[in-house]
């Protein structure tokens, strides 16, 4: 089967994961993130809104990682989110991360907000 590689153009695609951080554009992020094609910040968790809510009207679906596994989303972070007129997708971090990169891949409007992956981060060599 022959290998496509994936062209995302200027977009900001994840290159990778680990225990408690991301890799993106080469540059290790340690933490949670919040990433879509133009950019990415830093995200401390459910209670932490705004840099969600500030992809109202940018984005056609968010997706949330919640850990190694796929977790519910607090029912008023749910209700906010929607009032703000977004749509969330809560998913285990290494489920909503690939997700994530088939649909830039693809051109679409998206982001994710990503909890880290538990345990120890490797120190950097």
């Amino acid at each position: 089967m022959p290998l496509i590689e994936t062209n995302f153009g200027s977009a900001l695609p994840i290159d990778g994961y680990g225990p408690g951080f991301f890799r993106v554009g080469g540059v290790v992020y340690p933490g949670g993130i919040v990433i879509r094609a133009q950019g990415l910040v830093g995200w401390e968790g459910y209670a932490d809104r705004a840099p969600l809510l500030a992809l109202s009207g940018e984005i056609d679906v968010l997706f949330i990682g919640t850990g190694p596994e796929i977790a519910h989303l607090p029912r008023d972070l749910i209700a906010a989110l929607e009032q703000a007129g977004l749509m969330a997708e809560p998913m285990a971090t290494p489920s909503a991360a690939r997700t994530y990169n088939v649909l830039l891949s693809e051109g679409r409007r998206v982001a994710a907000a990503l909890l880290p992956m538990p345990g120890t981060p490797v120190p950097a060599a």
